[in-house]
């Protein structure tokens, strides 16, 4: 998923975060346009997988 495609759907997709994984806070979501890169490592780090793997799970969302 681009960038763009990830700041249209964000909303939708942060949603489906938090009832997949109820520890994942509004910060840990927080999604700053150009700024994916750390979005991402804060994923990582909270739900201990890797970039690949979080960034398939938005995919498949």
């Amino acid at each position: 998923m681009d960038s763009l495609q990830l700041k249209g759907a964000w909303n939708e997709i942060k949603g489906k975060l938090k009832q997949q994984y109820a520890d994942l806070t509004d910060d840990d979501l927080l999604y700053v346009e150009g700024k994916e890169d750390e979005l991402y490592g804060r994923l990582q780090k909270k739900l201990g997988k890797s970039k690949d793997e979080v960034k398939k799970l938005i995919d498949d969302l």
